[in-house]
């Protein structure tokens, strides 16, 4: 007792395939994606805006500048994400000075932005610091990591072994050796 599939599936299956066969086919000519909605739901045909906006950013000078200089691109990923907590209070505190400035309190507003605002200068320029300093670690890691496993895995010559059979630790002890009879 096989089950026949109704016509309706293999339509789909077609229908969904032909919309497989052009997105990989954009894919490959390195072109736009099209506005191809796979599903009803809204939120997944917005990744291909993203997309584009991200093609977008990437073929503009600064993004070929940072492709270009990825330190530059870390130092400000880093930047941007231990900046966003601090910038997001000092709008709230903004919006809230303004919505007590309807109050009547004008004077008050401004002192309040004005410390808010050097307090903001003084906070991101100290983000600023620690994420040039994170992001020199995490480069100065990357190259000690990526030296030692070369060295480690790198492959070596073994023709320098003498008669014997000894490893190159025993030529150099001999080495040694000749040094102190001089």
């Amino acid at each position: 007792m096989a089950k026949e599939e109704p016509p309706s599936i293999s339509k789909d299956l077609q229908e969904l395939q032909r919309k497989l066969s052009l997105l990989i086919e954009s894919i490959q000519n390195n072109s736009e994606p099209p506005r191809i909605s796979l599903f009803s739901n809204p939120r997944v045909s917005e990744l291909g805006s993203l997309s584009s906006q991200v093609v977008a950013l990437m073929k503009s000078p600064v993004g070929q500048y940072l492709d270009r200089h990825p330190f530059v691109a870390l130092t400000l990923l880093v930047f941007a994400a231990m900046s966003a907590v601090p910038v997001g209070f000092f709008l709230l505190l903004v919006v809230l000075t303004f919505l007590v400035a309807f109050v009547g309190v004008i004077l008050l507003e401004g002192l309040i932005i004005s410390v808010g605002g050097l307090s903001l200068l003084c906070v991101l320029c100290g983000l600023g610091f620690v994420s040039l300093i994170i992001s020199g670690t995490i480069i100065v890691s990357y190259m000690v990591v990526s030296s030692l496993v070369n060295y480690w895995f790198s492959p070596r010559s073994f023709t320098q072994q003498n008669s014997s059979g000894d490893c190159q630790l025993a030529m150099k002890s001999t080495d040694l050796e000749g040094l102190y009879q001089e």
